[in-house]
């Protein structure tokens, strides 16, 4: 997804956390059922930098914990470009696939649950968004991280290119 160079420290950031998906599991034993609870959380500034992470633990708020430490060390910077995306782009991650598409101002965040987490989380505030295949949330944020993480603005291409960014949109 993102290469050791593109991590940013979470100590340097104000994040924000939001919880995107808690659930109860369940091991059976020879003493009967043993619970636990698995969460999904998703961290950003709202200015284009967000991580996601995964805690599991026998209590509620220990997971909780635990998922937001995993999301603070697995951040990434994302391209925002006048309140939305630069390019629309597909993300894939196992059976969830997502579109986005940059929107004009005015329009919102039109996107689904676990996707609208962390679109919101970026500062993203002009996008559409759609799922397509597995409803799971676990699976739909890491797509969205992959579609959010393949996103590259005009400097991006023209250095990569060795042109000006003038080039880059005339040609």
């Amino acid at each position: 997804m993102a290469k050791k160079n593109d991590r940013i420290k979470a100590s340097e950031k104000e994040l924000k956390e939001k919880l995107v998906n808690l659930n109860r599991v369940a091991k059976v034993t020879k003493g009967g059922r043993t619970f636990s609870f698995a969460a999904v959380v998703v961290v950003g500034d709202g200015k284009g930098t967000i991580g996601h992470g995964l805690g599991k633990a026998r209590d509620v708020s220990e997971s909780i914990q635990k998922a937001i430490d995993d999301a603070k060390k697995n951040l990434v910077k994302v391209p925002i470009h006048k309140g939305t995306i630069p390019h629309s782009q597909l993300g894939k991650y196992g059976a969830g696939k997502v579109l986005i598409k940059p929107a004009s101002e005015g329009t919102g965040v039109i996107a689904g649950g676990a996707m609208r987490a962390v679109l919101e989380m970026a500062g993203i505030q002009n996008i559409l968004a759609k799922s397509q295949g597995s409803s799971n949330p676990h699976n739909v944020v890491k797509a969205t991280f992959d579609a959010l993480s393949k996103l590259r603005n005009a400097e991006t291409i023209a250095r990569t290119r060795g042109i000006s960014i003038d080039k880059v949109f005339n040609g």
